[in-house]
């Protein structure tokens, strides 16, 4: 039987991260569907229009190690206030969260939008100072803090307040806050919010 799992969040709060553990630990597939925007960001970039990348789109597509640079994110970021590109992903992702064996997905709207029955909702979150300094230290010292801080909260407020699917949780989303947890404390934390779901399908 399906068990769809949905995980969202800001940038860099720890989703992707925790969506990893949380679909090893249930053996679930997973799908950052961050991945899916940043392919179509990536296309555009390369001089393709976006909303026939996103048309286009093929699983293959998300192996490419380019997706994380910080041009990329900024240009999916972009690439997803197009409504015609949200609609061409969703049968992509929905496909993928009713496969057999159960799946994790991460993303910004899987609990409110792609997934609205998922069996278990998750909204991971922090602080935007907190989010700048991992994504920051990930990064490597090509930005400064203050560079990447800036562009942490222009993503949220692009993310939050763009008409086609804003970033929020969704109202039976359990909330965690990863600001002051370790990424062990994060995970049990998502995991037992799953097992509380589990016990009651």
């Amino acid at each position: 039987m399906p068990f769809t799992i949905a995980i969202d969040g800001p940038a860099a709060a720890g989703k992707g991260t925790i969506s990893k553990a949380v679909a090893a630990h249930y053996g679930f597939a997973h799908l950052d569907t961050g991945l899916l925007y940043r392919a179509v960001g990536a296309k555009m970039l390369a001089g393709v229009e976006p909303i026939a990348a996103a048309q286009a789109l093929l699983p293959e597509d998300l192996a490419d190690a380019s997706l994380r640079t910080p041009e990329v994110a900024q240009a999916a970021s972009k690439v997803a206030t197009i409504p015609e590109v949200r609609a061409a992903l969703v049968d992509f992702q929905r496909a993928f969260a009713r496969r057999q064996g159960g799946a994790v997905l991460d993303g910004r709207d899987i609990g409110t939008v792609i997934c609205p029955d998922a069996e278990a909702k998750l909204f991971v979150t922090a602080s935007a100072e907190v989010r700048a300094q991992r994504r920051h230290a990930e990064q490597q010292g090509a930005q400064s803090y203050d560079e990447v801080l800036a562009d942490v909260i222009a993503r949220d407020e692009r993310d939050m307040n763009r008409a086609e699917a804003p970033l929020k949780p969704a109202a039976d989303a359990v909330l965690i806050d990863t600001s002051g947890l370790s990424i062990e404390q994060a995970v049990a934390a998502a995991i037992a919010a799953v097992d509380a779901r589990k016990d009651n399908v």
